[in-house]
């Protein structure tokens, strides 16, 4: 069950495409979650998707905190397992691990004491939509601690070249929320229809499983996660540079998604429909960032271990082949959701056609902004790999936070809502060409330095 990818030596694209694939297949379970829930939300009503798409930009912002340890821990163990430090890789899991879990607890709290005011914040006119919004934000803050602890698991899996155990694992996860989902949401013999509390108690009992399988895996086999003490007294060195490194990506993902609460607050001027079409239309879209963030973590992982061996040739050779592959799922990403707008919106709401009509100019318009976007996350991971976490970082928030403006300025023109969807399009384009060239030029002085 335990395998390895060797990433500091032999054919490179053949070992960044067998680590990336079961990241990119999590990844896409991580997507399906959401997809899941939408689907079945959305056969019951637009309303409920709105509201589950309100509370959910919190979930995202809980994604940006995990973040923190997620990247300072993965980079961390990615080059010192290169090195062959393992004594000192298990210390950084150790305290990462607690460093995420009173960062889980805090923001349970956070989110459950002021879910009113924070749903309250969008100013949504409809009640219902409100009210469901709350119950579905009230069940997810509960488990939040799931959400934390499961990416973290993964990632120290893929730091080392173990992609296929975090794979298994959440596919196992996807599938009982598959059951589970329609199940609660709908009712079924003694079970009550629970409707959106269902899809919101579906998703928490899913990621519990796969803590719990986590937790099994690290008992029963030999990982380095296995000898992980949650209440081992903190090392507040490695704290510190585990923050050092996560911070900047939790600050861009963070800022990323308090962007998106505000543009949802702009959003729900036009009503919830156009809640609803950012909510679906922003799940289908992950079909490309989901799928390049997996490769990210690949040519993070490698340029981590080939950093910590010192092979520097092989790390410019790993990402150049990286940014090839990830090139390439942006171009297909382009053409599904240009030429596929139409059905791929209408299997989520059927039975509305004004939010059809909708999503399929969100798709097309956010398509003209997937192949800078998966050059921009691809080399994200490669920035990360070295540990210069703080290149994307700026890049990102300062193009992130233009889109409120631009949104504000360009839906007031004739463009309406479309003004929004081109708000985004154009700061994902903008955000890849800027950072792919910061890359090219810190390369240059990259090897100056390591290459004597």
């Amino acid at each position: 069950m335990i395998n390895n990818v060797i990433l500091t030596e032999g054919k490179i694209r053949s070992a960044l495409v067998k680590l990336a694939l079961p990241i990119m297949g999590t990844s896409f379970i991580q997507m399906a979650y959401n997809l899941t829930d939408i689907m079945w939300l959305g056969r019951l009503s637009t309303d409920a998707v709105a509201a589950a798409g309100a509370a959910g930009f919190f979930l995202w912002f809980g994604e940006a905190l995990v973040m923190i340890a997620r990247v300072g821990v993965g980079v961390k163990v990615a080059q010192l397992y290169g090195k062959g430090d393992l004594e000192g890789a298990k210390n950084y899991i150790n305290n990462g691990l607690q460093l995420n879990l009173c960062i889980a607890i805090l923001y349970s709290l956070l989110l459950y004491i002021f879910r009113h005011q924070i749903i309250g914040f969008f100013k949504i006119e409809d009640a219902s939509v409100s009210k469901m919004a709350v119950e579905y934000l009230t069940i997810i803050s509960i488990g939040m601690t799931f959400h934390f602890l499961n990416p973290v698991f993964s990632t120290v899996l893929n730091s080392t070249g173990n992609s296929i155990t975090p794979f298994k694992t959440n596919t196992i996860g996807l599938i009982a929320n598959i059951v589970i989902d329609p199940l609660l949401i709908f009712g079924f013999g003694p079970l009550p229809a629970l409707g959106i509390k269902g899809a919101a108690l579906a998703t928490i009992l899913s990621q519990f499983l796969v803590t719990i399988i986590f937790l099994f895996i690290g008992k029963r086999f030999d990982t380095i996660y296995s000898h992980a003490k949650l209440f081992k007294q903190p090392s507040y060195p490695i704290i510190e540079n585990i923050v050092k490194i996560g911070f900047p990506p939790f600050t861009q993902m963070g800022i990323h998604a308090g962007i998106a609460i505000i543009l949802a607050r702009i959003l729900a001027a036009f009503g919830p429909v156009a809640i609803a079409v950012q909510s679906i239309g922003s799940q289908i879209e992950s079909v490309t960032w989901m799928t390049t963030e997996g490769f990210s973590a690949a040519i993070s992982a490698f340029v981590g271990q080939n950093f910590g061996a010192e092979k520097i040739k092989r790390i410019k050779d790993g990402y150049v082949q990286g940014i090839q592959i990830v090139g390439g799922i942006g171009i297909f990403a382009t053409l599904l959701l240009i030429f596929g707008a139409e059905p791929l919106f209408t299997l989520f709401t059927p039975n509305d056609p004004i939010a059809i009509k909708e999503g399929i100019i969100y798709l097309k318009i956010l398509g003209l902004s997937q192949f800078l976007m998966a050059i921009e996350i691809g080399t994200t991971g490669a920035f990360n790999g070295i540990g210069k976490t703080v290149y994307p970082t700026v890049n990102g928030i300062i193009l992130n936070v233009l889109r409120i403006p631009a949104a504000l300025i360009l839906s007031k023109t004739a463009l309406g809502l479309s003004g929004v969807w081109w708000a985004i399009t154009i700061s994902s384009n903008l955000k890849g060409i800027v950072l792919f060239v910061l890359f090219y030029f810190y390369w240059k002085h990259f090897e100056r330095i390591h290459i004597k």
